[in-house]
């Protein structure tokens, strides 16, 4: 993973992928949105070793992705669910699965659809813009510097003369 320290660069994707950018944590993430919630069960989905599991789950915890809730006692026994700010990512895994099922297709075709409830229709994460709402495409849009960017030592307007 990264470091923690960014002395030389100010980006939100680089602090995103601290909590998140691990190969097991999206999966972790995945699983949990399609309802495999105890331990057991993720060690049985995933295929991961029973350490690398407790400590991307603990991450994950710690970072308020994941809620742990006690099921069972003597033993106790955990099951992880989605935060509010775990649900955010939802998108990403949509994306994800599109993009994934586009370039690397498995033969017979994609192992999972992903279909809303209401109609069987197909989900798709789209890129609109906020004001009106048309279709982005990667031509149709900048990357401008924000609040965060300007604020950085090095690159205020005061620091640049």
């Amino acid at each position: 993973m990264l470091g923690n320290d960014y002395p030389e660069q100010v980006c939100s994707v680089a602090r995103a992928l601290e909590v998140i950018g691990e190969r097991w944590t999206l999966l972790i993430i995945r699983d949990a949105f399609l309802g495999v919630e105890t331990f057991d069960e993720l060690v049985d989905s995933l295929g991961i070793t029973r350490t690398v599991l407790a400590r991307r789950l603990a991450h994950l915890v710690e970072h308020g992705v994941l809620d742990r809730r006690r099921y069972h006692q003597r033993p106790d026994r955990h099951s992880y669910h989605l935060t509010p700010k775990g649900q955010e990512l939802f998108g990403v895994i949509v994306v994800l699965t599109d993009w994934g099922d586009r370039h690397y297709p498995h033969p017979p075709g994609p192992p999972r659809l992903i279909r809303h409830h209401g109609c069987g229709g197909s989900v798709s994460a789209q890129l609109t813009c906020t004001d009106c709402y048309q279709r982005m495409e990667r031509g149709d849009i900048e990357a401008v510097p924000g609040p965060g960017l300007l604020a950085a030592p090095g690159d205020r307007p005061d620091d640049r003369r």
